[in-house]
């Protein structure tokens, strides 16, 4: 058993969080992870902005203003600079960022790096891309997002699902561009197709209050459409969306240069839910191009094989069946085992 330390000083959220409603991506990779370790037998301490101490699912969770330990195994610093010299004694020391990592070229980045040399955890091979050559660190890994059980055994449908879309991600993150392609490319084609859109501010806390009004003006384009087919639905808990995400038959999302895993598209693809994604930030690598989705060339493409998901049942059950057989191989169990190998010897 090792004892580790876990680090965060973003938005708030605690143990009772990820089952209680929706999360952002980095968020619900950070929880889960810690729950998987604590899960293998290790000693788990997250300090963070939770309101209360508590224990959840194996996992101790402590306000970061209360302090932090001098040592640990191995400590986990999230994402903020403001982290990494935590933990002074730790025997082992990681940065675990889940942005393209050009937020790093900054004085306060490369001076803690220099002085405390972490192993900087990406989530994808464009994320590891992103990091400059000269950036000082213990050590680089990548080591993908797992996808949380609830998706890994979700039911698939026996039968194909009528032709409604799911979208899951930010309302920043291209469903402005997806709207116009419904209208313009995908419902000329077929009226009776929905496109259900999960998506909601509140996802992301005090980032999402920040963003509010950007998010909504999309929204509010959204709910517009609604005789176009398009169905604006509050964000669900994690068990819940893997349930609903069955009944859908195609995932449309074109990508975001921001990303760095998506969740989004990889748990749709546990599922069995085939994908049409461009090659835009780590998007391309959550599909597997022409055996679980497509990766589109372009917007005529992209529209040209969303509409061929939901029309021909056949390419739906190829794809779905490959989406079940290969998307289901890397849980949070996995994740926590390669996070193990940065533990000293």
């Amino acid at each position: 058993m090792a004892v580790i330390r876990m680090a965060d000083d973003g938005i708030a959220f605690d143990g009772d969080t990820l089952s209680c409603g929706p999360l952002g991506g980095a968020e619900t990779a950070f929880i889960s992870l810690a729950e998987a370790l604590a899960a293998r037998g290790h000693d788990v301490t997250i300090h963070n902005h939770c309101g209360a101490s508590m224990k959840r699912y194996g996992v101790v969770w402590e306000p970061l203003e209360k302090g932090v330990p001098e040592t640990a195994d191995l400590y986990i610093a999230n994402r903020g600079d403001r982290l990494i010299h935590l933990v002074p004694d730790a025997r082992a020391r990681v940065f675990w960022t889940h942005n393209p990592a050009q937020y790093l070229n900054k004085w306060r980045y490369w001076r803690k790096m220099a002085r405390w040399r972490p192993t900087v955890v990406f989530s994808s091979e464009f994320h590891a891309r992103s990091i400059a050559a000269w950036m000082p660190t213990g050590g680089k890994e990548t080591i993908p997002y797992g996808i949380s059980e609830a998706f890994l055994a979700a039911d698939p449908p026996a039968d194909p699902p009528p032709p409604h879309v799911a979208f899951t991600s930010s309302p920043l993150r291209s469903l402005d561009w997806l709207l116009g392609l419904w209208e313009q490319g995908i419902r000329p084609h077929l009226p009776g197709a929905e496109l259900h859109v999960f998506s909601s501010p509140k996802t992301y806390g005090a980032h999402g209050d920040a963003r509010a009004d950007a998010m909504n003006a999309v929204l509010d384009r959204a709910r517009t459409m609604a005789e176009l087919g398009v169905v604006l639905r509050d964000p669900l808990p994690k068990a819940d969306l893997a349930e609903a995400l069955a009944g859908f038959r195609a995932i449309l999302y074109r990508g975001d240069p921001g990303e760095t895993y998506c969740l989004a598209v990889g748990e749709a693809q546990a599922v069995g839910v085939p994908a049409v994604v461009q090659d835009i930030g780590c998007v391309a690598e959550r599909v597997v191009e022409g055996e679980t989705g497509f990766v589109a060339a372009d917007d005529n493409d992209f529209a040209r094989r969303g509409c061929a998901i939901l029309k021909d049942d056949e390419l739906w059950r190829r794809l779905h069946a490959a989406a079940l057989a290969q998307q289901r191989q890397w849980s949070w169990d996995d994740a926590a085992a390669a996070f193990e190998k940065l533990l000293p010897l």
